[in-house]
């Protein structure tokens, strides 16, 4: 039990230091995560809002509304664990402050009480004396070893309130910039609070003229729904092509109902890497934010109603330019029915789809380079938005762009 306690010491100093180390890091971490949202609210402002004249109908007003409210909401939650964590960083230095002081009063003390002891003896006369009264040279010499530890335990004392003094300075100003950076952190979270309530409420009107017309503005949605199914199928159709043509070229023509692309060596290594690099890849834009997510959802403002979408759309500035998120081959352009062309880049198993483009700069059987430019986005002429629609395909199955691509 006695041989434990050791290691089980080392085990609680280990413990506090890596959540000391980990505060600081964690901060770090919130930080980057403010400056993000920071961006993509500016973004949002840009993109979204660009002039107060721009005519919207109030469906497009409720959904651009949404995203940016919900970015401001992210905003102030993450502001708030910022704060959070200062709070404990300043109570912390506070008692490191307060033990620190107690050391040092005590040091002084003992310092002090060294001092008049020194004093009352500091004579050479009396120093010289006090070896000479000795019995013996043994004496002698244990009382000069004395002197000398006694005159270097004394300079130890003094450096060491020397060192406890600037440590307590030090935190005295750690503690003021804590505390300076919370105040800051706080007064931007009651300007961001006082922005949402404005948002909240112009939404609030929106939603009163939305709901006078439900039945209206449903069916828009389901109509706009049905169209983007029609495309989805048509890009459904065109891999189940890719996906066949690959089987036949590898002399499994006669399975038909195959669901996945028949690979040589060296696409399979191309899926592997592609594979590896999931929530790693990058945007399929230099700049944009998502204003449509992957998945199922419910209208936020039309209970009734639901949407799907197939990959995610990221609305992005005008003439914008698509890039491939991977190296692969183009497979397929298409001119889509009800839309504009999409570039099919393949890697290995995976397929990535960019629609919604004009100006198409590459051709079908090229070798693409990661972030190479693929073609121009279209800017709709009606809603003045240029609006990316982005697919992950692992064979015929679709995937989240947002578990693929880096801080989408």
């Amino acid at each position: 039990m006695k041989g434990f306690i050791p290691y089980l010491f080392l085990f609680f100093f280990f413990l506090g230091s890596n959540f000391a180390f980990a505060q600081p890091s964690k901060q770090k971490q919130l930080e980057e995560k403010r400056q993000l949202i920071l961006k993509q609210i500016k973004k949002i402002n840009s993109l979204l809002f660009k002039t107060k004249k721009e005519e919207k109908n109030v469906l497009s007003q409720v959904e651009d509304l949404d995203t940016r409210i919900d970015a401001m909401e992210r905003l102030i939650k993450i502001t708030n664990q910022q704060a959070n964590l200062l709070t404990r960083k300043i109570n912390d230095n506070q008692s490191k402050i307060s033990l620190l002081r107690k050391e040092l009063k005590q040091l002084k003390e003992d310092y002090a009480s060294m001092i008049v002891k020194s004093y009352k003896n500091k004579s050479q006369q009396s120093r010289i004396m006090f070896l000479l009264s000795s019995k013996d040279f043994l004496q002698a010499y244990k009382r000069f070893q004395y002197m000398k530890q006694y005159t270097k335990y004394r300079k130890k004392q003094g450096i060491e309130i020397q060192e406890k003094t600037e440590e307590l300075q030090q935190l005295n100003t750690q503690l003021a910039s804590q505390k300076k950076e919370k105040q800051q952190l706080l007064k931007e979270n009651r300007i961001a609070k006082a922005n949402l309530l404005k948002e909240k409420q112009q939404q609030k009107e929106l939603i009163a003229s939305l709901r006078k017309d439900e039945t209206k503005f449903a069916k828009q949605i389901r109509t706009k729904q049905r169209e983007a199914a029609k495309i989805d199928k048509q890009i459904d159709a065109l891999i189940a092509v890719a996906i066949a043509a690959s089987n036949k070229k590898s002399g499994k023509s006669g399975n038909t109902k195959s669901t996945s692309f028949a690979l040589t060596a060296e696409a399979k290594a191309l899926a592997a890497s592609f594979t590896n690099n999931k929530g790693k890849l990058p945007w399929p834009l230099k700049t944009g934010v998502v204003v449509k997510r992957f998945g199922t959802t419910r209208h936020p403002q039309l209970p009734n109603v639901t949407t799907y979408c197939s990959g995610v759309e990221i609305a992005t500035d005008k003439n914008s330019q698509a890039r491939a998120v991977f190296d692969g081959e183009v497979i397929q352009i298409q001119k889509l029915k009800g839309a504009n062309k999409a570039v099919f880049i393949q890697h290995g198993n995976y397929i990535t789809v960019y629609s919604n483009l004009t100006g198409v700069t590459v051709q079908k059987g090229d070798k693409i380079k990661t972030k190479q430019v693929l073609g121009t986005v279209f800017t709709n002429p009606l809603t003045h938005k240029t609006i990316l629609k982005f697919l992950i395909y692992k064979n015929a199955t679709k995937l989240n762009p947002a578990d693929w691509i880096y801080r989408m």
